[in-house]
């Protein structure tokens, strides 16, 4: 009979920032088991429930035991399976015993095959699974493949016998309908019992009477909200509530990773409102902020121009009548924190950032690449070629890449290392340095993730710039290249920021140029890794833009001719795109194709002038003349930057193209001809393919 199968696990507090993953990979491992044993079906659905003592999940319509299947197994050969009267052998009859079946059996055989391949085949019907079989096998798969962060080792009641799980087990349910199913695991036997609610609880055991009744039995009797989903949304809502009940258009932070946090620490959610004196609001806000999510898991309100007020919002695990106490408590123990945080930013103020920059000689960067004092060497060279290059105020570059670094060194920063370069940029200010260059102490770490913004002036371009080529070159020259999923210095990251600020910024900027202007301040420090770098760059690039709706073909057409002007390649594949849609598109793209094998072929230095007097047939005297009247037209567009006028151009030579293949024998005997046409086809090689390689367009 199919009925709703409940499974939960009751566990000690589980790790909040990991519960979320463990709850969704429990319910996935464990449904997709009973699925694939048949005891579920494909499309059944399946609830996940997650709290910080709990993990379970109910799967609709399991049944009590999966149906029976018919199988075909392969016996032997017939050769040796039957003797020559038709006989089964001993070799047939004990193949027949091991699998359950007798004598009587071999006349229901069947023979699959022809002469010596012919098979005996054995047809029989496969009993299905039992739910207490195939349950216990869900459940040790589920548990055996749930992403622990960090796996602890404990001794059940025996005293003797140890389990290793991410936090000790203390009660199972597996409920199939309303029937206990029997099974066991991590030293527990299945019941119907459950836990509810340390403190709110009506009843601390909570007895399930049947696998639907278990969320709702848990919300009323034990006081709790099992399902993660449901326990955000709840926390959301409130969170809603209680910033319209402070007034003044406050809203509470948005930040998906601590409610996500805050949803795995509690059961049933209770937000109330707490406050701290203005006072601390001189402090910067980021600091604040900071100490309030990281070390309190508070939600701080942000006024209507999203500045931080000295209200905040408590997400309490329980709810009694009068909440003061709860509000007191959680206020006097963010206060110690926000007094910390003022201490440290007056105190940081008492040096400038300049005079903190001798103690970064002190600071190991790399065993290999020397001190943070050198590498802030090596940032400043670099920024000031780049500020000349750009026309940029070069001693503002200057300033600020040889300020970026000096925070590190700040009480501010040794206390929470997230703020790098935001207090760098508060402390800046306070030196009388001005925007310009506080700005760019603080943006040199942008884009710091997928989707930041970049910096906001070109002094701060400049100086990110500088910090990120300076890293790439450093670590590349040195082989520490990212493998596989291992990239302990971000540089993916980095090359990505490198390749937004070009593009987005559209900078007129050469990225080997770059990459060598990175190089030079390292002297001999490095072994020269200026094309694997450029290789990674242009991998990154490509993997970008694909994300963004290029397809492969597309990219790979602009990016084989590895542009070293990225501002430009948005332009490049807008052109692509446009041509790719012209009628005459194909056979262009298939013509230049067969040019570059005819090219590659050619040993030695390839011709490249044409004679007219040596055009001897009229389909190449008639390319010759196409190419020379379109590549005004060309040439003007691609300098102009049009690339799709550019390319587009190009359609006129589809004719006289194919009445070239068609009509002129390229390889002739004669080395005078055949080395003009080799160049005619070098010539028209070149003016196809200077926006992108044609031929990856090519099905």
């Amino acid at each position: 009979m199919n009925k709703n199968l409940l499974v939960e696990l009751f566990v000690e507090e589980l790790p909040p920032k990991a519960l979320k993953r463990l709850g969704e990979a429990f319910a996935s491992v464990l449904a997709d088991s009973l699925k694939a044993q048949g005891l579920a079906a494909a499309d059944a659905a399946v609830t996940s429930f997650a709290s910080p003592r709990r993990l379970a999940v109910n799967v609709a319509n399991v049944a009590d035991k999966a149906a029976d299947k018919p199988i075909s197994q392969k016996l032997m050969p017939v050769a040796v399976g039957l003797d020559a009267d038709g006989k089964a052998t001993p070799a047939l009859l004990k193949k027949l015993a091991a699998l359950g079946a007798d004598e009587s059996a071999v006349a229901g055989l069947k023979r699959v095959g022809e002469g010596k391949a012919e098979t005996l085949m054995l047809d029989s019907l496969q009993s299905g699974v039992s739910l207490a079989v195939g349950l216990q096998k869900a459940l040790e798969e589920s548990l055996a493949k749930l992403p622990i962060p960090k796996v602890m080792g404990y001794q059940l009641q025996d005293g003797w016998t140890t389990v290793n799980f991410v936090r000790p087990a203390h009660k199972l349910i597996a409920l199939h309908g309303a029937e206990v199913v029997d099974i066991s695991v991590l030293g527990l036997k299945a019941g119907r019992e459950t836990l509810g609610h340390r403190f709110e609880a009506a009843k601390p055991v909570v007895a399930v009477r049947d696998a639907d009744s278990y969320a709702q039995q848990l919300r009323e009797e034990g006081a709790v909200i099992a399902s993660f989903a449901e326990r955000r949304a709840e926390i959301a809502l409130q969170l809603a509530a209680a910033a319209i009940k402070v007034g003044g258009g406050v809203q509470p932070i948005e930040d998906e990773a601590l409610l996500d946090e805050v949803t795995a620490l509690v059961e049933r959610p209770n937000v109330v409102i707490g406050q701290f004196e203005t006072d601390y609001l001189a402090v910067p806000q980021e600091c604040l902020i900071l100490t309030m999510k990281a070390n309190q898991k508070y939600f701080p309100l942000l006024d209507t121009a999203g500045k931080l007020t000295n209200k905040f919002l408590i997400v309490s695990n329980i709810a009694p009548s009068d909440a003061s106490a709860v509000i007191q408590g959680n206020e006097r123990v963010v206060r110690p924190r926000l007094a910390d945080a003022k201490f440290f930013f007056d105190q940081d103020r008492k040096k400038s950032l300049e005079s903190r920059l001798p103690g970064l000689a002190k600071v190991v960067y790399h065993n290999k690449l020397g001190t943070q004092g050198e590498r802030v060497e090596r940032v400043r060279a670099i920024a000031k070629a780049i500020a000349a290059k750009l026309g940029v105020d070069a001693q503002a570059a200057d300033m600020a890449a040889k300020l970026a670094k000096a925070d590190l060194l700040t009480d501010m920063v040794g206390e929470f290392p997230e703020l790098q370069g935001i207090m760098g940029g508060y402390y800046a200010k306070h030196d009388g340095l001005g925007e310009l260059v506080a700005d760019a102490v603080e943006d040199h770490y942008k884009p710091r993730f997928a989707g930041d913004a970049l910096p906001r002036n070109p002094v701060g371009v400049v100086a990110a710039l500088a910090d990120k080529l300076e890293t790439l070159v450093g670590m590349f020259g040195i082989g520490q290249v990212p493998t596989g999923d291992k990239d302990p210095f971000a540089l993916r990251r980095h090359a990505l920021g490198v390749i937004r600020m070009l593009i987005e910024r559209d900078l007129p900027l050469s990225l080997d140029e770059l990459v060598q202007i990175a190089a030079t301040p390292f002297g001999s420090l490095i072994q020269d890794a200026t094309a694997q770098l450029s290789d990674f760059v242009f991998d990154r690039l490509a993997g970008s833009l694909r994300e963004q709706g290029y397809s492969a073909q597309e990219v790979e057409a602009v990016l084989a001719l590895r542009p070293q002007r990225l501002a430009d390649i948005a332009k490049r594949l807008a052109a692509v795109r446009a041509f790719a849609a012209l009628p005459e598109a194909a056979a262009l793209a298939a013509a230049n194709k067969r040019v570059g094998n005819i090219l590659k072929k050619i040993e030695g230095e390839v011709p490249t002038a044409v004679s007219e007097s040596l055009l001897a047939e009229e389909a190449e005297r008639a390319l010759f003349s196409s190419m020379a009247a379109l590549k005004p037209k060309a040439d003007a567009a691609y300098a102009a930057g049009d690339y799709a006028a550019s390319l587009q151009a190009l359609a006129a030579l589809r004719g006289p193209v194919d009445a070239f293949f068609e009509g002129v024998m390229v390889n002739a005997d004669d080395a005078a001809l055949r080395a003009n046409r080799q160049a005619l086809l070098n010539q028209l090689y070149g003016l196809m393919n200077r926006v992108a390689d044609l031929a990856r367009l090519s099905a």
